[in-house]
Protein backbone atom coordinates (compact mmCIF):
# COMPACT_ATOMS: atom_id res chain seq x y z
CA UNK A 1 0.00 0.00 0.00
CA UNK A 2 1.27 3.48 -0.91
CA UNK A 3 2.36 5.44 2.18
CA UNK A 4 1.04 8.94 2.74
CA UNK A 5 3.63 11.74 2.81
CA UNK A 6 4.54 12.87 6.35
CA UNK A 7 2.83 16.28 5.93
CA UNK A 8 -0.54 14.59 5.19
CA UNK A 9 -0.47 12.45 8.36
CA UNK A 10 -0.33 15.46 10.75
CA UNK A 11 -3.19 16.44 13.05
CA UNK A 12 -3.55 19.69 11.02
CA UNK A 13 -2.75 18.64 7.45
CA UNK A 14 -1.54 21.12 4.84
CA UNK A 15 -4.59 22.65 3.09
CA UNK A 16 -5.19 21.86 -0.56
CA UNK A 17 -5.13 25.56 -1.48
CA UNK A 18 -4.38 28.92 0.13
CA UNK A 19 -4.83 32.59 -0.83
CA UNK A 20 -1.84 34.93 -0.60
CA UNK A 21 -0.89 38.43 -1.76
CA UNK A 22 1.94 39.41 -4.15
CA UNK A 23 4.39 39.03 -1.23
CA UNK A 24 4.15 37.14 2.07
CA UNK A 25 6.39 36.61 5.11
CA UNK A 26 7.75 33.11 5.77
CA UNK A 27 5.97 33.07 9.15
CA UNK A 28 2.61 34.05 7.58
CA UNK A 29 2.97 31.35 4.89
CA UNK A 30 3.81 28.74 7.55
CA UNK A 31 0.62 29.69 9.48
CA UNK A 32 -1.53 29.41 6.35
CA UNK A 33 -0.03 25.98 5.56
CA UNK A 34 -0.23 24.60 9.16
CA UNK A 35 3.54 24.12 9.20
CA UNK A 36 6.40 25.23 11.42
CA UNK A 37 8.28 28.22 10.02
CA UNK A 38 11.57 26.36 10.67
CA UNK A 39 10.44 23.63 8.26
CA UNK A 40 9.79 26.13 5.48
CA UNK A 41 13.11 27.88 6.19
CA UNK A 42 14.85 24.48 5.86
CA UNK A 43 13.10 23.86 2.53
CA UNK A 44 14.10 27.31 1.24
CA UNK A 45 17.72 26.73 2.33
CA UNK A 46 17.76 23.45 0.40
CA UNK A 47 16.56 25.49 -2.61
CA UNK A 48 19.53 27.84 -2.13
CA UNK A 49 17.64 30.69 -0.41
CA UNK A 50 18.83 31.99 2.96
CA UNK A 51 15.83 33.58 4.68
CA UNK A 52 14.67 34.61 8.15
CA UNK A 53 11.27 33.99 9.72
CA UNK A 54 10.00 37.56 9.10
CA UNK A 55 11.49 37.93 5.63
CA UNK A 56 9.09 38.49 2.73
CA UNK A 57 9.17 36.13 -0.25
CA UNK A 58 7.45 36.73 -3.57
CA UNK A 59 4.39 34.87 -4.80
CA UNK A 60 6.41 32.70 -7.26
CA UNK A 61 8.68 31.42 -4.49
CA UNK A 62 5.67 30.80 -2.22
CA UNK A 63 3.96 28.91 -5.05
CA UNK A 64 7.04 26.72 -5.58
CA UNK A 65 7.32 26.07 -1.85
CA UNK A 66 3.63 25.24 -1.39
CA UNK A 67 3.81 22.96 -4.44
CA UNK A 68 6.32 20.78 -2.52
CA UNK A 69 3.47 20.01 -0.08
CA UNK A 70 0.79 19.55 -2.73
CA UNK A 71 -0.79 22.91 -1.88
CA UNK A 72 -2.15 25.23 -4.57
CA UNK A 73 -1.56 28.99 -4.23
CA UNK A 74 -4.08 31.63 -5.38
CA UNK A 75 -2.71 35.18 -5.70
CA UNK A 76 -5.24 37.86 -4.72
CA UNK A 77 -5.23 41.63 -4.13
CA UNK A 78 -6.19 43.59 -0.99
CA UNK A 79 -9.77 44.29 -2.06
CA UNK A 80 -10.22 40.97 -3.95
CA UNK A 81 -9.65 39.05 -0.75
CA UNK A 82 -11.87 41.35 1.27
CA UNK A 83 -14.58 42.10 -1.24
CA UNK A 84 -18.04 42.93 0.13
CA UNK A 85 -20.58 41.32 -2.17
CA UNK A 86 -23.19 43.68 -3.62
CA UNK A 87 -26.13 42.85 -5.82
CA UNK A 88 -26.21 44.16 -9.37
CA UNK A 89 -28.74 46.95 -9.94
CA UNK A 90 -31.77 46.13 -12.10
CA UNK A 91 -32.92 48.88 -14.48
CA UNK A 92 -36.36 48.89 -12.80
CA UNK A 93 -34.78 49.65 -9.38
CA UNK A 94 -33.01 52.80 -10.56
CA UNK A 95 -34.43 56.25 -9.80
CA UNK A 96 -33.09 59.69 -10.78
CA UNK A 97 -30.49 61.16 -8.42
CA UNK A 98 -29.09 64.70 -8.06
CA UNK A 99 -25.91 65.59 -9.99
CA UNK A 100 -22.64 66.02 -8.07
CA UNK A 101 -20.86 69.17 -9.20
CA UNK A 102 -17.29 70.25 -8.47
CA UNK A 103 -16.43 73.95 -8.70
CA UNK A 104 -12.87 74.50 -9.96
CA UNK A 105 -10.82 77.48 -11.08
CA UNK A 106 -8.01 79.88 -10.26
CA UNK A 107 -7.59 81.13 -6.69
CA UNK A 108 -9.71 84.22 -5.92
CA UNK A 109 -11.84 83.87 -9.07
CA UNK A 110 -14.94 83.48 -6.89
CA UNK A 111 -15.56 79.77 -6.32
CA UNK A 112 -16.85 80.16 -2.76
CA UNK A 113 -18.66 83.41 -3.61
CA UNK A 114 -20.55 81.46 -6.28
CA UNK A 115 -21.58 78.83 -3.75
CA UNK A 116 -22.55 81.64 -1.37
CA UNK A 117 -24.79 83.08 -4.02
CA UNK A 118 -26.36 79.67 -4.62
CA UNK A 119 -26.75 78.79 -0.96
CA UNK A 120 -27.47 82.36 0.13
CA UNK A 121 -25.20 81.84 3.11
CA UNK A 122 -21.91 83.49 3.90
CA UNK A 123 -19.25 80.78 3.96
CA UNK A 124 -16.43 83.19 3.07
CA UNK A 125 -16.80 85.20 6.27
CA UNK A 126 -15.84 82.18 8.35
CA UNK A 127 -12.70 81.44 6.38
CA UNK A 128 -9.19 82.64 6.97
CA UNK A 129 -8.30 85.36 4.48
CA UNK A 130 -11.27 84.44 2.29
CA UNK A 131 -9.51 81.32 1.01
CA UNK A 132 -11.23 77.93 1.25
CA UNK A 133 -9.51 75.78 3.88
CA UNK A 134 -11.39 72.46 3.63
CA UNK A 135 -13.47 70.51 1.18
CA UNK A 136 -17.10 71.39 1.68
CA UNK A 137 -19.99 69.43 0.20
CA UNK A 138 -23.38 71.16 -0.04
CA UNK A 139 -26.81 70.01 -1.16
CA UNK A 140 -28.81 72.83 -2.71
CA UNK A 141 -32.36 73.04 -4.04
CA UNK A 142 -32.52 76.01 -6.44
CA UNK A 143 -35.54 78.30 -6.07
CA UNK A 144 -36.93 77.39 -9.48
CA UNK A 145 -35.40 73.92 -9.56
CA UNK A 146 -37.41 70.76 -9.09
CA UNK A 147 -34.46 68.66 -7.92
CA UNK A 148 -31.40 69.07 -5.72
CA UNK A 149 -27.84 69.73 -6.87
CA UNK A 150 -24.82 68.66 -4.80
CA UNK A 151 -21.78 70.95 -4.88
CA UNK A 152 -18.24 70.06 -3.86
CA UNK A 153 -16.18 73.12 -2.97
CA UNK A 154 -12.54 72.05 -2.92
CA UNK A 155 -9.35 73.91 -1.98
CA UNK A 156 -8.48 73.54 -5.68
CA UNK A 157 -8.16 70.71 -8.12
CA UNK A 158 -5.42 68.84 -6.22
CA UNK A 159 -8.05 67.21 -3.97
CA UNK A 160 -10.14 66.36 -7.04
CA UNK A 161 -7.12 64.70 -8.69
CA UNK A 162 -5.80 63.07 -5.53
CA UNK A 163 -9.14 61.32 -5.16
CA UNK A 164 -9.08 60.28 -8.82
CA UNK A 165 -5.57 58.89 -8.32
CA UNK A 166 -7.10 56.67 -5.64
CA UNK A 167 -9.77 55.48 -8.04
CA UNK A 168 -12.63 57.63 -6.71
CA UNK A 169 -14.63 59.29 -9.45
CA UNK A 170 -17.39 61.13 -7.59
CA UNK A 171 -17.96 64.18 -9.80
CA UNK A 172 -20.56 64.24 -12.59
CA UNK A 173 -20.05 67.84 -13.81
CA UNK A 174 -17.30 70.43 -13.36
CA UNK A 175 -18.07 74.16 -13.18
CA UNK A 176 -14.98 76.03 -14.33
CA UNK A 177 -15.10 79.52 -12.86
CA UNK A 178 -13.07 82.21 -14.65
CA UNK A 179 -12.93 85.88 -13.64
CA UNK A 180 -13.95 88.11 -16.57
CA UNK A 181 -11.34 90.71 -15.62
CA UNK A 182 -8.35 88.32 -15.13
CA UNK A 183 -9.14 85.82 -17.86
CA UNK A 184 -7.45 82.41 -18.06
CA UNK A 185 -4.76 81.97 -15.37
CA UNK A 186 -2.31 79.08 -14.70
CA UNK A 187 -4.65 77.32 -12.27
CA UNK A 188 -7.53 77.71 -14.74
CA UNK A 189 -5.51 75.74 -17.30
CA UNK A 190 -4.65 73.11 -14.68
CA UNK A 191 -8.34 72.79 -13.78
CA UNK A 192 -9.27 72.33 -17.48
CA UNK A 193 -6.61 69.61 -17.87
CA UNK A 194 -7.69 67.81 -14.70
CA UNK A 195 -11.37 67.84 -15.71
CA UNK A 196 -10.60 66.69 -19.26
CA UNK A 197 -8.38 63.86 -17.98
CA UNK A 198 -11.24 62.72 -15.75
CA UNK A 199 -13.61 62.77 -18.73
CA UNK A 200 -16.13 65.01 -16.93
CA UNK A 201 -18.31 67.55 -18.81
CA UNK A 202 -17.27 71.18 -18.18
CA UNK A 203 -19.63 74.15 -17.80
CA UNK A 204 -17.86 77.53 -17.82
CA UNK A 205 -19.04 80.26 -15.44
CA UNK A 206 -17.55 83.62 -16.43
CA UNK A 207 -17.63 85.53 -13.14
CA UNK A 208 -17.27 89.21 -12.15
CA UNK A 209 -19.07 90.50 -15.29
CA UNK A 210 -20.27 93.47 -13.17
CA UNK A 211 -16.73 94.93 -13.17
CA UNK A 212 -15.98 97.72 -15.71
CA UNK A 213 -12.86 95.88 -16.96
CA UNK A 214 -14.75 92.60 -17.52
CA UNK A 215 -14.18 91.08 -20.94
CA UNK A 216 -16.17 87.81 -21.33
CA UNK A 217 -15.31 87.51 -25.04
CA UNK A 218 -11.58 87.45 -24.21
CA UNK A 219 -12.26 84.56 -21.79
CA UNK A 220 -14.13 82.68 -24.54
CA UNK A 221 -11.27 83.34 -26.97
CA UNK A 222 -8.68 82.09 -24.45
CA UNK A 223 -10.65 78.95 -23.55
CA UNK A 224 -11.24 78.16 -27.23
CA UNK A 225 -7.48 77.48 -27.38
CA UNK A 226 -8.07 74.65 -24.88
CA UNK A 227 -10.89 73.10 -26.98
CA UNK A 228 -13.65 74.69 -24.88
CA UNK A 229 -15.57 76.34 -27.70
CA UNK A 230 -18.83 78.13 -26.74
CA UNK A 231 -22.10 76.95 -28.28
CA UNK A 232 -22.72 80.37 -29.86
CA UNK A 233 -19.35 80.00 -31.63
CA UNK A 234 -20.28 76.60 -33.05
CA UNK A 235 -18.82 74.54 -30.20
CA UNK A 236 -20.35 72.28 -27.53
CA UNK A 237 -19.25 73.95 -24.27
CA UNK A 238 -21.96 75.65 -22.19
CA UNK A 239 -20.96 79.16 -21.02
CA UNK A 240 -22.76 81.30 -18.43
CA UNK A 241 -21.95 84.92 -17.58
CA UNK A 242 -22.47 85.59 -13.87
CA UNK A 243 -21.71 87.93 -11.02
CA UNK A 244 -21.50 85.90 -7.82
CA UNK A 245 -21.33 89.15 -5.82
CA UNK A 246 -24.56 90.59 -7.26
CA UNK A 247 -26.31 87.19 -7.70
CA UNK A 248 -26.55 87.98 -11.43
CA UNK A 249 -26.96 85.00 -13.85
CA UNK A 250 -27.05 82.44 -11.02
CA UNK A 251 -30.50 81.09 -11.91
CA UNK A 252 -29.44 80.68 -15.56
CA UNK A 253 -26.33 78.77 -14.40
CA UNK A 254 -28.49 76.41 -12.32
CA UNK A 255 -30.77 75.87 -15.34
CA UNK A 256 -27.69 74.99 -17.43
CA UNK A 257 -26.63 72.52 -14.71
CA UNK A 258 -30.09 70.94 -14.67
CA UNK A 259 -29.98 70.64 -18.48
CA UNK A 260 -26.55 68.96 -18.40
CA UNK A 261 -27.71 66.61 -15.63
CA UNK A 262 -30.76 65.68 -17.71
CA UNK A 263 -28.51 64.78 -20.65
CA UNK A 264 -26.38 62.58 -18.35
CA UNK A 265 -29.50 60.70 -17.09
CA UNK A 266 -28.06 60.15 -13.61
CA UNK A 267 -29.75 57.30 -11.71
CA UNK A 268 -29.10 55.18 -8.62
CA UNK A 269 -30.64 52.38 -6.57
CA UNK A 270 -32.15 53.77 -3.34
CA UNK A 271 -33.15 50.42 -1.81
CA UNK A 272 -29.86 48.55 -1.30
CA UNK A 273 -27.10 48.66 1.34
CA UNK A 274 -25.38 52.04 1.12
CA UNK A 275 -22.09 52.56 -0.73
CA UNK A 276 -20.13 55.76 -1.25
CA UNK A 277 -16.78 57.52 -1.21
CA UNK A 278 -14.98 59.35 1.58
CA UNK A 279 -14.48 63.02 0.59
CA UNK A 280 -12.45 64.15 3.61
CA UNK A 281 -11.65 63.10 7.17
CA UNK A 282 -10.55 64.99 10.24
CA UNK A 283 -10.26 64.61 14.02
CA UNK A 284 -12.69 66.86 15.86
CA UNK A 285 -11.60 67.21 19.49
CA UNK A 286 -15.17 67.22 20.71
CA UNK A 287 -16.62 64.51 18.48
CA UNK A 288 -13.69 62.26 17.53
CA UNK A 289 -13.10 61.18 13.91
CA UNK A 290 -15.50 62.90 11.51
CA UNK A 291 -15.64 62.01 7.81
CA UNK A 292 -17.58 63.59 4.98
CA UNK A 293 -18.99 60.85 2.77
CA UNK A 294 -20.98 61.09 -0.46
CA UNK A 295 -23.51 58.27 -0.78
CA UNK A 296 -23.43 56.83 -4.34
CA UNK A 297 -26.05 54.07 -4.09
CA UNK A 298 -28.43 52.79 -1.43
CA UNK A 299 -29.71 54.53 1.69
CA UNK A 300 -27.53 54.96 4.79
CA UNK A 301 -29.19 54.80 8.23
CA UNK A 302 -28.00 55.69 11.72
CA UNK A 303 -26.89 52.42 13.35
CA UNK A 304 -25.59 50.86 10.09
CA UNK A 305 -22.21 49.08 10.35
CA UNK A 306 -19.69 49.83 7.61
CA UNK A 307 -16.12 49.56 6.34
CA UNK A 308 -14.43 52.74 5.05
CA UNK A 309 -11.15 51.81 3.33
CA UNK A 310 -9.44 49.64 5.95
CA UNK A 311 -11.44 50.84 8.99
CA UNK A 312 -14.67 49.30 10.31
CA UNK A 313 -17.24 51.48 12.08
CA UNK A 314 -20.86 52.07 13.02
CA UNK A 315 -22.88 55.19 12.16
CA UNK A 316 -23.40 56.84 15.56
CA UNK A 317 -24.72 60.10 14.13
CA UNK A 318 -25.12 61.83 10.75
CA UNK A 319 -25.34 65.51 9.85
CA UNK A 320 -26.07 67.36 6.62
CA UNK A 321 -24.01 70.33 5.35
CA UNK A 322 -26.04 72.76 7.48
CA UNK A 323 -25.33 70.77 10.67
CA UNK A 324 -28.82 69.26 10.91
CA UNK A 325 -29.06 65.75 12.37
CA UNK A 326 -30.15 63.08 9.87
CA UNK A 327 -31.61 59.61 10.36
CA UNK A 328 -30.97 58.49 6.76
CA UNK A 329 -29.13 59.63 3.63
CA UNK A 330 -29.96 58.76 -0.01
CA UNK A 331 -27.75 58.67 -3.16
CA UNK A 332 -25.78 61.84 -4.00
CA UNK A 333 -26.19 63.10 -0.43
CA UNK A 334 -23.10 64.47 1.32
CA UNK A 335 -23.11 63.62 5.03
CA UNK A 336 -20.80 64.06 7.98
CA UNK A 337 -20.56 60.75 9.83
CA UNK A 338 -19.45 59.95 13.39
CA UNK A 339 -18.44 56.41 14.36
CA UNK A 340 -15.12 55.67 12.64
CA UNK A 341 -12.42 53.56 14.32
CA UNK A 342 -9.64 55.14 12.22
CA UNK A 343 -9.13 58.03 9.78
CA UNK A 344 -9.92 56.84 6.22
CA UNK A 345 -8.13 58.44 3.24
CA UNK A 346 -10.01 60.73 0.85
CA UNK A 347 -11.29 58.57 -2.00
CA UNK A 348 -11.60 55.41 0.14
CA UNK A 349 -14.62 53.21 -0.62
CA UNK A 350 -17.39 53.32 2.00
CA UNK A 351 -19.63 50.23 2.21
CA UNK A 352 -22.34 49.17 4.62
CA UNK A 353 -21.96 45.55 5.81
CA UNK A 354 -24.50 42.88 6.76
CA UNK A 355 -23.30 42.77 10.36
CA UNK A 356 -20.86 44.27 12.84
CA UNK A 357 -18.90 41.02 12.70
CA UNK A 358 -18.44 41.26 8.92
CA UNK A 359 -17.30 44.91 9.24
CA UNK A 360 -14.71 43.96 11.88
CA UNK A 361 -13.47 40.94 9.87
CA UNK A 362 -13.12 42.86 6.59
CA UNK A 363 -11.47 45.85 8.31
CA UNK A 364 -9.02 43.64 10.25
CA UNK A 365 -8.13 41.68 7.12
CA UNK A 366 -7.51 44.84 5.08
CA UNK A 367 -5.38 46.36 7.86
CA UNK A 368 -3.34 43.17 8.14
CA UNK A 369 -2.75 43.09 4.40
CA UNK A 370 -1.94 46.80 4.24
CA UNK A 371 0.58 46.49 7.10
CA UNK A 372 2.53 43.94 5.10
CA UNK A 373 2.80 46.48 2.32
CA UNK A 374 0.68 44.26 0.14
CA UNK A 375 -1.90 46.80 -0.91
CA UNK A 376 -2.44 47.16 -4.64
CA UNK A 377 0.80 47.95 -6.42
CA UNK A 378 0.21 50.59 -9.05
CA UNK A 379 2.69 50.26 -11.87
CA UNK A 380 3.59 53.71 -13.11
CA UNK A 381 4.96 54.42 -16.55
CA UNK A 382 8.59 55.52 -16.87
CA UNK A 383 10.62 56.25 -19.98
CA UNK A 384 12.62 53.10 -19.23
CA UNK A 385 9.55 50.87 -19.16
CA UNK A 386 7.41 52.43 -21.87
CA UNK A 387 7.53 49.39 -24.13
CA UNK A 388 6.16 47.14 -21.39
CA UNK A 389 3.82 49.65 -19.77
CA UNK A 390 1.90 51.43 -22.52
CA UNK A 391 0.36 48.95 -24.92
CA UNK A 392 -3.32 49.55 -25.28
CA UNK A 393 -4.29 47.69 -28.41
CA UNK A 394 -3.32 49.28 -31.70
CA UNK A 395 -3.11 52.83 -30.39
CA UNK A 396 -0.60 53.54 -27.69
CA UNK A 397 -0.52 56.73 -25.72
CA UNK A 398 2.21 58.43 -23.74
CA UNK A 399 0.91 61.17 -21.43
CA UNK A 400 3.28 63.98 -20.49
CA UNK A 401 3.19 66.87 -18.00
CA UNK A 402 5.58 69.68 -19.06
CA UNK A 403 6.96 72.32 -16.70
CA UNK A 404 9.48 74.94 -17.84
CA UNK A 405 11.18 78.15 -16.76
CA UNK A 406 9.33 80.41 -19.20
CA UNK A 407 6.12 80.09 -21.19
CA UNK A 408 7.94 80.29 -24.56
CA UNK A 409 10.17 77.28 -23.76
CA UNK A 410 7.16 75.28 -22.56
CA UNK A 411 5.28 75.98 -25.83
CA UNK A 412 8.33 75.11 -27.95
CA UNK A 413 8.87 71.84 -26.07
CA UNK A 414 5.17 70.94 -26.25
CA UNK A 415 5.09 71.53 -30.02
CA UNK A 416 8.30 69.51 -30.55
CA UNK A 417 7.05 66.56 -28.46
CA UNK A 418 3.55 66.48 -29.94
CA UNK A 419 5.12 66.23 -33.41
CA UNK A 420 6.50 62.82 -32.35
CA UNK A 421 2.97 61.34 -32.45
CA UNK A 422 2.36 58.75 -35.18
CA UNK A 423 -0.58 56.57 -36.21
CA UNK A 424 0.61 53.90 -33.78
CA UNK A 425 1.71 56.05 -30.84
CA UNK A 426 0.11 59.22 -29.63
CA UNK A 427 2.01 61.59 -27.38
CA UNK A 428 -0.43 63.71 -25.42
CA UNK A 429 0.62 66.67 -23.30
CA UNK A 430 -2.03 66.73 -20.56
CA UNK A 431 -0.67 69.83 -18.85
CA UNK A 432 2.02 72.40 -19.71
CA UNK A 433 2.90 75.53 -17.74
CA UNK A 434 5.78 77.66 -16.48
CA UNK A 435 7.07 77.20 -12.93
CA UNK A 436 8.74 74.64 -10.68
CA UNK A 437 7.49 71.05 -10.56
CA UNK A 438 5.08 71.05 -7.60
CA UNK A 439 2.93 68.49 -5.79
CA UNK A 440 -0.10 69.25 -8.02
CA UNK A 441 1.90 68.14 -11.07
CA UNK A 442 2.81 64.86 -9.37
CA UNK A 443 -0.83 64.27 -8.35
CA UNK A 444 -1.97 64.81 -11.94
CA UNK A 445 0.79 62.52 -13.31
CA UNK A 446 -0.17 59.87 -10.75
CA UNK A 447 -3.89 60.03 -11.57
CA UNK A 448 -3.22 59.93 -15.32
CA UNK A 449 -0.20 57.57 -15.40
CA UNK A 450 1.95 60.25 -17.05
CA UNK A 451 5.61 61.23 -16.94
CA UNK A 452 6.83 64.71 -15.99
CA UNK A 453 9.31 66.60 -18.15
CA UNK A 454 11.04 69.56 -16.52
CA UNK A 455 12.88 72.13 -18.67
CA UNK A 456 15.31 74.36 -16.74
CA UNK A 457 13.23 73.69 -13.61
CA UNK A 458 13.52 71.33 -10.67
CA UNK A 459 10.92 69.69 -8.43
CA UNK A 460 10.28 71.16 -4.98
CA UNK A 461 11.44 68.90 -2.10
CA UNK A 462 7.82 67.96 -1.32
CA UNK A 463 7.10 67.18 -4.99
CA UNK A 464 10.25 65.04 -5.18
CA UNK A 465 9.26 63.12 -2.05
CA UNK A 466 5.74 62.59 -3.42
CA UNK A 467 7.11 61.48 -6.83
CA UNK A 468 9.26 58.85 -5.13
CA UNK A 469 6.28 57.68 -3.11
CA UNK A 470 3.98 57.57 -6.16
CA UNK A 471 6.76 56.18 -8.42
CA UNK A 472 6.41 59.04 -10.93
CA UNK A 473 9.17 59.46 -13.52
CA UNK A 474 10.49 63.05 -13.51
CA UNK A 475 12.92 63.87 -16.35
CA UNK A 476 14.94 67.10 -16.16
CA UNK A 477 16.49 68.71 -19.26
CA UNK A 478 18.37 71.87 -20.14
CA UNK A 479 18.28 71.38 -23.93
CA UNK A 480 15.01 70.88 -25.83
CA UNK A 481 16.61 68.50 -28.35
CA UNK A 482 17.81 66.21 -25.54
CA UNK A 483 14.25 65.92 -24.24
CA UNK A 484 12.86 65.25 -27.73
CA UNK A 485 15.62 62.73 -28.48
CA UNK A 486 15.12 60.83 -25.21
CA UNK A 487 11.38 60.56 -25.62
CA UNK A 488 11.69 59.65 -29.30
CA UNK A 489 14.02 56.77 -28.40
CA UNK A 490 11.66 55.60 -25.68
CA UNK A 491 8.71 55.74 -28.08
CA UNK A 492 10.62 53.80 -30.71
CA UNK A 493 11.20 51.21 -28.03
CA UNK A 494 7.44 51.07 -27.56
CA UNK A 495 6.87 50.07 -31.18
CA UNK A 496 6.68 46.31 -31.61
CA UNK A 497 9.54 45.36 -33.95
CA UNK A 498 8.82 44.03 -37.42
CA UNK A 499 9.53 40.29 -37.69
CA UNK A 500 11.23 39.46 -40.99
CA UNK A 501 11.90 36.00 -42.37
CA UNK A 502 15.24 35.53 -44.08
CA UNK A 503 15.66 32.36 -46.22
CA UNK A 504 19.09 30.84 -45.53
CA UNK A 505 18.84 27.62 -47.55
CA UNK A 506 16.82 25.18 -49.66
CA UNK A 507 16.75 21.43 -49.12
CA UNK A 508 15.27 18.58 -51.18
CA UNK A 509 14.03 15.27 -49.67
CA UNK A 510 15.43 12.37 -51.78
CA UNK A 511 14.64 9.44 -49.46
CA UNK A 512 12.75 8.75 -46.23
CA UNK A 513 13.30 6.20 -43.45
CA UNK A 514 11.97 5.58 -39.95
CA UNK A 515 14.31 5.65 -36.97
CA UNK A 516 13.20 4.24 -33.58
CA UNK A 517 12.52 7.06 -31.07
CA UNK A 518 13.41 9.76 -33.63
CA UNK A 519 10.47 9.16 -35.99
CA UNK A 520 10.54 9.91 -39.74
CA UNK A 521 13.89 11.16 -41.10
CA UNK A 522 14.39 12.63 -44.57
CA UNK A 523 17.49 11.71 -46.57
CA UNK A 524 18.11 15.18 -47.96
CA UNK A 525 20.33 17.15 -50.31
CA UNK A 526 21.08 20.84 -49.63
CA UNK A 527 20.48 22.55 -52.99
CA UNK A 528 21.45 26.08 -51.88
CA UNK A 529 22.56 28.00 -48.79
CA UNK A 530 22.68 25.85 -45.67
CA UNK A 531 20.55 24.11 -43.04
CA UNK A 532 21.23 24.42 -39.29
CA UNK A 533 20.04 22.40 -36.33
CA UNK A 534 17.07 24.20 -34.66
CA UNK A 535 16.45 26.24 -37.87
CA UNK A 536 12.81 26.86 -38.82
CA UNK A 537 11.60 25.33 -42.10
CA UNK A 538 8.54 25.65 -44.34
CA UNK A 539 7.79 22.22 -45.90
CA UNK A 540 6.60 22.64 -49.49
CA UNK A 541 4.90 19.81 -51.42
CA UNK A 542 3.81 20.29 -55.04
CA UNK A 543 4.31 24.05 -54.66
CA UNK A 544 2.05 24.28 -51.56
CA UNK A 545 3.33 25.01 -48.04
CA UNK A 546 1.97 22.16 -45.88
CA UNK A 547 3.81 22.63 -42.55
CA UNK A 548 6.11 24.94 -40.64
CA UNK A 549 8.33 23.54 -37.91
CA UNK A 550 11.77 23.25 -36.39
CA UNK A 551 14.71 21.04 -37.44
CA UNK A 552 14.92 18.64 -34.47
CA UNK A 553 17.83 16.50 -35.72
CA UNK A 554 20.56 17.01 -38.31
CA UNK A 555 23.12 14.29 -39.17
CA UNK A 556 26.01 13.68 -41.57
CA UNK A 557 27.12 10.03 -41.85
CA UNK A 558 25.13 9.12 -38.70
CA UNK A 559 26.93 11.84 -36.70
CA UNK A 560 25.13 14.84 -35.23
CA UNK A 561 26.20 18.10 -36.85
CA UNK A 562 25.39 21.76 -36.29
CA UNK A 563 24.99 22.76 -39.97
CA UNK A 564 25.27 21.37 -43.50
CA UNK A 565 26.11 23.54 -46.52
CA UNK A 566 24.97 23.42 -50.19
CA UNK A 567 26.14 20.40 -52.20
CA UNK A 568 26.10 17.96 -49.26
CA UNK A 569 23.71 15.22 -48.17
CA UNK A 570 22.28 14.94 -44.68
CA UNK A 571 19.56 13.36 -42.56
CA UNK A 572 16.91 15.82 -41.33
CA UNK A 573 14.19 15.25 -38.72
CA UNK A 574 11.37 17.80 -38.27
CA UNK A 575 9.82 18.33 -34.83
CA UNK A 576 6.29 16.85 -34.55
CA UNK A 577 6.11 15.95 -38.27
CA UNK A 578 6.25 12.32 -39.51
CA UNK A 579 4.68 12.60 -42.95
CA UNK A 580 7.79 13.33 -45.07
CA UNK A 581 7.64 12.24 -48.72
CA UNK A 582 10.26 12.04 -51.42
CA UNK A 583 10.21 15.26 -53.44
CA UNK A 584 9.29 17.53 -50.49
CA UNK A 585 11.19 20.83 -50.41
CA UNK A 586 12.41 22.54 -47.25
CA UNK A 587 12.69 26.32 -47.23
CA UNK A 588 15.07 26.97 -44.32
CA UNK A 589 14.70 30.39 -42.71
CA UNK A 590 15.64 32.54 -39.71
CA UNK A 591 13.57 35.33 -38.16
CA UNK A 592 15.02 38.75 -37.50
CA UNK A 593 13.54 41.57 -35.45
CA UNK A 594 13.81 44.93 -37.20
CA UNK A 595 13.32 47.86 -34.84
CA UNK A 596 10.69 50.30 -36.06
CA UNK A 597 11.46 54.00 -36.16
CA UNK A 598 9.07 56.93 -35.93
CA UNK A 599 8.31 58.19 -39.41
Amino acid sequence: MKRKPEYQKRANPVPKEIDIMEVITVSELAKKMNLKASELIGKLMSMGMMVTINQQIDADTAELLAGEYGCKVNIVSLYDETIIETEKDQETELKPRPPIVTVMGHVDHGKTKLLDAIRETDVVAGEHGGITQHIGAYKVRPKNGSSDIVFLDTPGHEAFTLMRARGAQVTDIVILIVAANDGVMPQTVEAVNHAKEAGVPIIVAVNKIDLPEANPDRVKQQLAEYDLLPEDWGGTTLFNEISALNHQGIEELLETLALQAEILELKANYDCRAEGKVIESQVDHGRGIVSTVIIERGTLHVGDTFVAGVFPGKVRAMFDDKGNKLESATPATPVEILGFTGIPDAGSPFQVTESERQARQVGAKRQELEKQGEAQNVKKVTLDTLYDSIQEGEIQELKVVIKGDVHGSVEALQTALEKLSTKEIKLRVIHASAGAIIENDVHLASASNAIIVGFHVRPTPKALELAEQEKIDIRKYNVIYDAVDDIKKAMEGMLAPDIKEEVIGNVEVRDTFKVPKAGMIGGCYVTSGKVKRNSMVHIIRDGVQIYTGKVSSLKRFKEDTREVEAGYECGVGIENFNDLKVGDQFEVYETKEIAKTLE
